[in-house]
């Protein structure tokens, strides 16, 4: 047996430090440190402590907000009679249990993923756990992060813990300088790509590398929020300067000497320069492209340059995956990607919905106008990112643009609110999935790329590129 005296990665360390015990099966029980929950998955889990009659364990460590079903126009009358009964029950059993609940008229109120770190409960060298797939987002702090089912809801707040195998380690390096007009989501895109939808099975991910230790956490948690589009179960990033930066005086974060004793434990969890890892792969940053997707898989990826694949040039399974594909597309084979009409166009998400976000494109879009026949919707990822962009005059700029601004919510990320697409209408979006159906019609089209790229797509009626709609030079590097 291998001995873990030294040389642990950042995810033994913290499952070392929250291991309950070893089950009878051998998995392990894992204490949860924070638990984030939402109008969809929790309501069935209360139900479940109430016919048991328990308790919360540790209501302290919970945390939640609304965010799938809220519209984001009208936010406070929704018309679906349903998800006014899921805003009166996430209320009512945070009410009766003790939990924190960012609700419409706190002010806090968001896409858990973003509410989460922007509060200061998201921490390094934590276990997180929502009943949400692309609860990931949060090991860009060094977190263990993931996403767990109804039942599992259930077990942590009966319990604090879970039970869970172990995971490999696959450790992602990316080294190098991006070039203009590429962004973390398109490091992730080509991640994705390079790996595939299912090469992550079994591990969790640690990004690394130069280009992600000069990231933002807002770029870190673009890459570690589709972690789990690569298969992975979670995806996290050593804990440093940047993101103690971060943390600093947020609500929840410690202060005082508290603030001290935290930042040197945090800093302990990183993983060790000698650390063994499962698997390494290293990817050149100079290499990444503008990255969007053609299929119906977040792994179906191209480079804006390139062409749609043609189910005639291969062979086999991967023949009937593309023809599947393209079927549902409804895009021609074997020509470029660049120009395919488009009729939707959206920026928000748990993937790119914060500040940083609609600041990079509102440095380009000024000026420019959204084209004829595009419906083109904004929608910052909290109520704290939608004042914050408001201040600065964010807003203004994508409605001069010709964008719609919605308050905050998950929006057309997903199908559980107003905000869908209408027949095959194709959507150029800057959300994580673009699987059938996504959006809200069962043959709505969906293609993945960056917030510019979405930006571009929108002002040119179709799929472009955003380095030659805002004349953005792609061959100067920057520092």
């Amino acid at each position: 047996m291998r001995d873990y005296a030294m040389g642990k990665t950042l995810y033994q360390k913290v499952w070392d430090a929250h291991t309950v015990g070893t089950l009878s099966d051998g998995r392990t029980q894992l204490f949860i440190g924070t638990h984030l929950i939402h109008e969809v998955t929790s309501p069935q889990a209360f139900g479940m402590l109430r016919d048991l009659g328990l308790p919360v364990k540790y209501p302290s460590r919970t945390f939640a907000t609304i965010d799938h079903i809220v519209p984001t126009v009208n936010q406070d009358q929704p018309a679906d009679p349903l998800a006014a009964d899921m805003i009166d029950a996430i209320r009512k059993n945070c009410d009766d249990f003790g939990v924190t609940y960012f609700d419409l008229k706190s002010g806090k109120q968001g896409i858990v993923h973003v509410v989460g770190p922007e509060q200061g409960i998201t921490q390094p060298g934590s276990t997180i756990a929502c009943g949400d797939s692309h609860t990931a987002t949060h090991g860009a702090f060094g977190a263990i992060a993931f996403g767990i089912g109804t039942t599992q809801v259930r077990d942590v707040l009966a319990t604090q813990t879970i039970a869970m195998e172990k995971l490999k380690v696959r450790r992602i390096e990316v080294n190098g300088t991006l070039r203009p007009g590429v962004y973390a989501k398109d490091v992730t895109l080509h991640i994705i790509r390079l790996l595939g939808a299912k090469g992550g099975i079994g591990y969790a991910y640690e990004y690394a590398g130069s280009t992600l230790a000069h990231f933002s956490m807002e770029e870190r948690m673009t890459v570690c929020n589709m972690a789990i589009e690569g298969g992975a179960r979670c995806g996290y990033v050593n804990p440093d300067q940047t993101t103690f930066d971060f943390l600093k005086g947020r609500p929840y974060s410690p202060t005082g000497d508290a603030w001290d004793t935290a930042v040197e434990e945090w800093s302990s969890f990183a993983s060790d320069a000698d650390a063994e890892f499962d698997d390494i792969v290293i990817i050149n940053a100079e290499d990444i492209e503008p990255t969007v997707t053609w299929g119906i898989s977040p792994d179906h990826g191209i480079s804006i340059g390139e062409s749609i694949p043609d189910p005639a040039t291969t062979e086999g399974d991967e023949k009937a995956v593309i023809e599947e594909a393209l079927a549902y597309m409804k895009l021609p084979a074997g020509t470029p990607i660049k120009g395919i009409p488009i009729d939707v166009a959206f920026i928000g998400s748990c993937t790119n919905g914060r500040l940083s976000d609609f600041r990079e494109v509102a440095k380009f879009i000024q000026g420019h106008k959204v084209a004829d026949g595009v419906k083109a919707i904004a929608v910052p990822g909290s109520q704290i990112t939608a004042i914050q962009c408001e201040k600065e005059g964010l807003d203004k700029i994508f409605e001069e643009a010709g964008f719609e601004w919605r308050a905050a919510g998950c929006s057309m990320c997903l199908a559980m609110n107003p905000d869908k697409l209408i027949g095959d209408q194709i959507c150029a979006s800057s959300s994580n999935r673009n699987f059938k159906g996504r959006q809200g019609s069962p043959t709505g089209r969906t293609v993945l790329m960056s917030p510019l790229m979405v930006a571009a797509a929108a002002v040119a009626g179709h799929i472009a590129d955003a380095r030659e709609i805002f004349d953005v030079n792609p061959d100067a590097a920057v520092a």
